[in-house]
């Protein structure tokens, strides 16, 4: 006598054959990832706060993503500085802070307007100290434009190089005085990342006894 297949029971067998690979499968991703991951030394993370300015958190995750290439860390935090301070532009920031210096011998003054969207974010310490950075740079540096859209088209006519042009007079694309791996952009979307506001460089004027323009 012939015996009758059961199909149902064929049909379960097969389904619970299959669950168990995608579960096998699965449990072999999860091992392999988690020894893929690099965990951050403290070194490390120190390392690339002195370097970006961001916090413990953000440092830590950069380094893993990146397997403890500082170098490559810095750039994910760079790329997501931009992001945030994309995101961020669209919202309306009418706190802030002016900052003055007035340089040894009173030859010499900044006046500068930085604006964030919160009175407690413009009292803090790292919005002030990029404040008072940033009145030291102009100084040092004398830039005649905040960015490159405030350029007038007369000022480059016979201009061959615009972007040394714009690197030399435009605040926000030169280098930082303290640290010229970085632009004055990267200080400020570096900040930007780390409070979580918009905050941008609205004015400045710098004066200089005997100078007039």
């Amino acid at each position: 006598m012939k015996r009758r297949i059961n199909h149902g029971m064929i049909d379960v067998f097969v389904i619970s054959i299959t669950i168990l690979f995608i579960v096998y499968g699965l449990v072999l991703f999860l091992r392999n990832r988690k020894g893929n991951e690099m965990k951050a030394s403290m070194d490390d993370i120190k390392e690339l706060r002195e370097l970006t300015s961001c916090g413990v958190i953000e440092c830590k995750k950069a380094l893993e993503e990146a397997r403890g290439d500082i170098n490559k860390a810095k750039e994910i935090l760079l790329k997501r500085g931009l992001e945030i301070a994309a995101k961020k532009s669209g919202r309306v920031a009418k706190e802030g802070r002016v900052e003055a210096y007035a340089h040894l011998g009173n030859k010499l003054a900044v006046l500068v307007e930085v604006n964030c969207e919160t009175d407690f974010v413009a009292r803090s310490e790292e919005f002030c100290t990029f404040t008072k950075d940033l009145v030291l740079h102009i100084a040092a540096i004398n830039p005649k434009y905040i960015k490159k859209e405030d350029v007038p088209a007369d000022a480059l006519q016979g201009v061959k190089d615009k972007e040394t042009f714009y690197k030399e007079n435009c605040l926000l694309e030169q280098p930082f005085v303290r640290d010229p791996k970085k632009t004055i952009r990267d200080c400020l979307n570096e900040l930007v990342a780390k409070i979580g506001e918009n905050i941008f460089i609205s004015r400045f004027v710098r004066y200089k006894v005997g100078e007039t323009g």
